[in-house]
């Protein structure tokens, strides 16, 4: 497989993973596969170019709180994803931090099963 298929294959795992847990969580709310899809990229680049610098930018109260503060980053994240992307819907920041939580774990089954 190569690269271009293996990215592909991981956000559609992703996407279904997204549509998972907004089916899972009343407080989420996701219009489609395609929605799925899109917030799934969205969260995967938020990840890669922001996540890291707010990482870095909140390390002291990371440090503090012995890690428990990347949980309310997340959450946040799940936020922006909410406002960027039209038919995603997040209704407040605890339904973005169990969103969060939950994606979390069940993207990590998926990912587990789908490499056996």
């Amino acid at each position: 497989m190569n690269s271009s298929t293996h990215l592909f294959a991981h956000w559609l795992v992703s996407a279904v993973a997204v549509m998972i847990t907004a089916y899972v969580l009343p407080g989420a709310h996701v219009g489609s596969f395609f929605v799925a899809f899109v917030v799934a990229v969205v969260l995967g680049i938020i990840n890669v170019f922001l996540k890291p610098i707010l990482i870095i930018l909140t390390l002291p109260i990371n440090i503090v709180s012995l890690g428990l503060f990347t949980f309310v980053i997340n959450a946040l994240l799940v936020q922006l994803a909410s406002n960027l992307v039209p038919g995603f819907q997040v209704d407040g920041f605890l339904w973005a931090l169990a969103f969060s939580v939950m994606l979390s774990v069940v993207h990590s089954f998926l990912h587990s099963v789908s490499r056996q």
